[in-house]
Formats: structure tokens, C-alpha cells, sequence
């Protein structure tokens, strides 16, 4: 198959071009730069051009591209770039796609879990109305933004992706030698939920998708059996063989990461991937303590 992916230097972009590659597929990364290999092709996401041929006749389009939510303290410059990579970079992939002399069968396109917003301890589904926080304006209209290649007739989907655990980088990286410290601990109350999933179950989830043709629309990408922060964090302790007993209050988190504290940290979502185990995928690592196994081996 031929594939093309954004974003495909980030923490899921690139273990995916390993994996797609390792199974024998063709795979060409789009690059905002002047390309250095044969299979780069340049694109410009905040000027909206990809030439429509690079996605013509592609059995998938992966789309990964878009600035870190939690990279950098929200500021009002900050949100405006997280909506902007998103937005223009989804409507320069959908529009190339759509404009193509054959349209790729598949896109298949990066979108967030906080699309659905504090939900408290309510199971969530996919079939789930959109919060109305920040995160879930600009999940959906992120989601939105892939209208072009629908309505060409292109079959897509939404990757609404919780917090990915893995060896290298990511949440773990961050927390990790906090928590090696001894310095770990709930973050505010600890009771809200929070989902997960392991690098290696999201880099399996998109091949599934890439195949499964019956499946469009959203899918959420979390362990099928979510824990609160309290677990997670006792879990990350334990298998650290460090105490996490220091709470992290709230207004501290507040004073630290701005809006991204109750939208990111604080808020509860207790979602289940609802369409993959309804489609027979199978995880590897179905709940927060294997993942975390996977990512602290």
C-alpha cells in the first residue's frame, strides 16, 4: 500500500513510519522544508498548498501535523497557533485530497479525546456530544476541517487520542524523573479520570484503521478500562518503587499551565474506545498499568 503521513517526525508520526515500512508498505512523509529524500515531499500547511498529486492514488493519508498542546503555557498567541496548525493544516490535507486526480481512499486524521470535555466519571462513547471548552472547540473544529475529502468521497476518520505513553518522549518523559525523585503525586483532587493509551496500541489502532474499511467517523484512542489521576499516579509509583504522596493543588497547576490546567490536567473524561472494540481490535495494553509497563520498560 501506499501511504502518506504528517507529522511524521513526532512521537506517534515516526514509530508509525517504522511500523508501516517494517510490514512492507510505501510510505512518503510530507515536510515543511526543502526535501533531502526520495520519499519526502514538501508542503506548506499555513499557506495551504500540497500539490493535489502527492495524495493522488494514496490508499491512506495519515494526518499527524499540529503544534503540542501541552508544549507551552497558554497564552492568547499560544491558542490562536494550536488552532491555526490544526485548522489550516487539515484544510490544506482535505483540499489537496479532494482536488486530486484520484482521491485517496482513506484519511485518516489526528483529532484529540477532549473533543467530549469534562465529563466527570459519565462513561463516554463515541457517540458523544462536544464539551464546550476550548479543547473541544477546537477538536471539532479540527474534525471539521476534513470536510473536502468527505464530501469528494473519501473515507475518514478521527483520531481522538488520549494521553500517549511511551519509552520515549511524551507524558512519561515529563513526569518521569519527578516521579523517580520521589516527587510524584495526585494532581488536584486525583478523582477525575484520566485516559491513556500506549504508544505502541495507537501505532497498531491507525494500521487497523487504514484496513478496516467499515469504519469512518470518530474513534477514540484510550485503554478500554480508564482509571482516575490517583490510580495512575499510585500505579506510576509502584512500579517506580517510589512514594507518590504530594499532591500537586490546583491553584498551583493553575499558576504553572494557565487554561491548560482544568482543560489538560484537572478535568475528568472517562472514555472508552467504544468503535475499535466494537470492530474486534484487540490492545496489547488494555489497561493503564500495562501501559505503563510497556512505556517504563
Amino acid at each position: 500500500m501506499r501511504i502518506v503521513v504528517s507529522g511524521a517526525s513526532g512521537l506517534i508520526g515516526s514509530a508509525l513510519v517504522d511500523a508501516l515500512r517494517l510490514d512492507g508498505h510505501e510510505v512518503t512523509r510530507l515536510v515543511r522544508r526543502e526535501p533531502t529524500r526520495p520519499d519526502e515531499q514538501r508542503w506548506d500547511p499555513a499557506g495551504g498548498r500540497l500539490d493535489p498529486d502527492v495524495l493522488s492514488g494514496a490508499d491512506a493519508v495519515v494526518h499527524l501535523a499540529g503544534a503540542g498542546v501541552g508544549d507551552r503555557r497558554w497564552t492568547s498567541g499560544y491558542k490562536a497557533t494550536l488552532i491555526d496548525s490544526r485548522v489550516d493544516g487539515t484544510t490544506t490535507i482535505a483540499t489537496a485530497a479532494a482536488r486530486a486526480d484520484k482521491p485517496p481512499r482513506t484519511l485518516i486524521s489526528a483529532s484529540g479525546i477532549d473533543y467530549y470535555g469534562d465529563t466527570g466519571d459519565r462513561e463516554i462513547r463515541e457517540d458523544a456530544p462536544p464539551g464546550n471548552t476550548f479543547l473541544a472547540d477546537l477538536c471539532r473544529a479540527w474534525e471539521g476541517s476534513t470536510a473536502p475529502a468527505a464530501e469528494a468521497g473519501v473515507r475518514v476518520v478521527h483520531l481522538r487520542t488520549s494521553l500517549v505513553l511511551s519509552p520515549s518522549g511524551g507524558l512519561l518523559g515529563r513526569l518521569k524523573p519527578l516521579f523517580k525523585l520521589g516527587l510524584g503525586g495526585p494532581l488536584g483532587t486525583g478523582r477525575q479520570y484520566w485516559p491513556v493509551v500506549s504508544l505502541r496500541d495507537v501505532v497498531a489502532a491507525i494500521q487497523f484503521l487504514i484496513v478496516t474499511e467499515s469504519i469512518s467517523g470518530p474513534v477514540n484512542l484510550t485503554t478500554p478500562e480508564p482509571v482516575t489521576n490517583a490510580e495512575f499516579t499510585a500505579e506510576f509509583g509502584r512500579q517506580l518503587h517510589r512514594p507518590t504522596v504530594l499532591k500537586v493543588p490546583a491553584f498551583a497547576l493553575r499558576i504553572a499551565l494557565a487554561d491548560f490546567a482544568d482543560e489538560g490536567v484537572l478535568r475528568g473524561l472517562r472514555a472508552v474506545p467504544g468503535v475499535l472494540l466494537d470492530h474486534g481490535f484487540t490492545f496489547t495494553d488494555p489497561t493503564p498499568a500495562s501501559a505503563l509497563r510497556y512505556a517504563l520498560r
